[in-house]
């Protein structure tokens, strides 16, 4: 592996900077996220084209940009290296022929959450963590149980109540303590923080440690890489916590640094459910924050996030972008599982399709012209959903 050339925390709001030799949740100073930053210059001298071109098809091939600095630290299982697959058949039905999907579900474990937590759980491991915890929907909570697994470490996982059962087994099987709480993914992070507060776990939470961000970023770099180090017009991403569309803003930036891609940005789009929308009602409505979305309920888990702690920087994506935020129905959802699947080969998770749901919706009204280049996530398998068919 390539190395890092870590350099610094830094917080995304009031741009205090920490040591990241040392364990980090939130930014002290102000509770807010914190960001890993980097040499570029420096990076920039062995990522290029030609160097990446004799490196393992996994996301470590990015080293320079990533922040586990001793090679022995890293927990891989392959993730990374996840095919862009032209929809030719589903492009000409819907009207729009340059669709791409990112197929996510080949991942690890099923899903995205592999490549967050894959970096995330083997820098803390490099950092000395010894027990993990995580609060959960599903994907998340069997990334960290299989990652922790790898080092040996201890993993507790809190998922609401309802989660299918899927998910709990996967975490079972894993070796993960697995606890189900009444309620939402909210209700489940308070017992996390709890259990870390009593115990000494290290939170995993979304965007509450620096490093997850890191590797759902590499999906930035890896579309950037697919497509000739050009981006596609438009990224429609489905929105829970938000780290992935976060995580991608912040490689387009590192990339153009690196003289890797010039300025010109895909418009950003985050997909939620009419369920739960706090991020689309907070665009809507020109807000930097997004109030917590109350009764939250749609059949895509993952979708299921009522108040996300990084809700300002997705929002500052998507109008930096010009981009947008649309809601779309849990039936609209289960038509674009069907159709995503039966015209491409690719068995969506609901959050996945609802990317093709919003997609028909924008094409519609205009905002996608049917000359454009569209990439569409589908971050996981399909396969945990099958309770949906009960």
């Amino acid at each position: 592996m390539s190395e890092s050339a870590l350099t610094h925390l830094e917080c995304a709001a009031c741009g205090a900077t920490y040591n990241v030799d040392e364990l980090h949740n939130l930014c002290p100073n102000c509770g807010k996220p914190l960001l890993a930053r980097y040499d570029l210059d420096l990076a920039a001298r062995t990522l290029t084209p030609d160097h990446l071109a004799e490196r393992e098809l996994t996301l470590w091939r990015y080293g320079e940009v990533l922040p586990v600095r001793d090679p022995d630290a890293i927990l891989t299982l392959g993730e990374g290296g996840t095919p862009l697959i032209l929809a030719e058949w589903l492009g000409e039905s819907i009207g729009c022929p340059n669709t791409l999907i990112k197929d996510e579900s080949q991942n690890p474990t099923g899903s995205f959450k592999a490549r967050g937590l894959g970096v995330a759980v083997s820098r803390a491991f490099e950092l000395g963590v010894q027990e993990v915890a995580i609060p959960s929907a599903g994907n998340a909570a069997g990334a960290l149980s299989a990652y922790a697994a790898m080092a040996g470490m201890p993993a507790h996982v809190f998922m609401p109540e309802d989660a299918p059962l899927a998910f709990r087994a996967e975490c079972q099987a894993l070796g993960a303590n697995v606890t189900l709480v009444p309620g939402l993914i909210t209700d489940a992070g308070i017992r996390v923080r709890e259990g870390a507060a009593a115990y000494g776990w290290f939170d995993m939470s979304t965007l509450k440690e620096p490093y997850r961000i890191e590797g759902k970023k590499t999906m930035g770099y890896e579309l950037a890489e697919q497509l000739g180090w050009e981006l596609p017009d438009v990224i429609i991403y489905p929105t829970g916590g938000g780290t992935g569309l976060i995580g991608m803003w912040k490689a387009f930036d590192e990339m153009e640094q690196m003289g890797l891609i010039g300025s010109e940005r895909p418009r950003m789009v985050s997909v939620q459910s009419s369920g739960c929308a706090p991020i689309v009602r907070a665009f809507e409505e020109g807000r930097d924050h997004a109030s917590p979305w109350e009764d939250a309920s749609t059949l895509a888990a993952g979708l299921r996030v009522p108040a996300a702690i990084g809700d300002f920087l997705i929002l500052r994506a998507l109008r930096e972008s010009n981009g947008t935020a649309i809601a779309v129905s849990d039936e609209d959802i289960m038509a674009a599982i069907n159709r995503m699947g039966s015209q491409t080969g690719i068995f969506p998770a609901p959050e996945g399709a609802a990317t093709l749901a919003a997609q028909l919706h924008l094409l519609d009204a205009g905002w996608i012209q049917p000359d454009e280049r569209v990439v569409l996530f589908n971050t996981g398998t399909g396969l945990k959903y099958v309770h949906l068919w009960e």
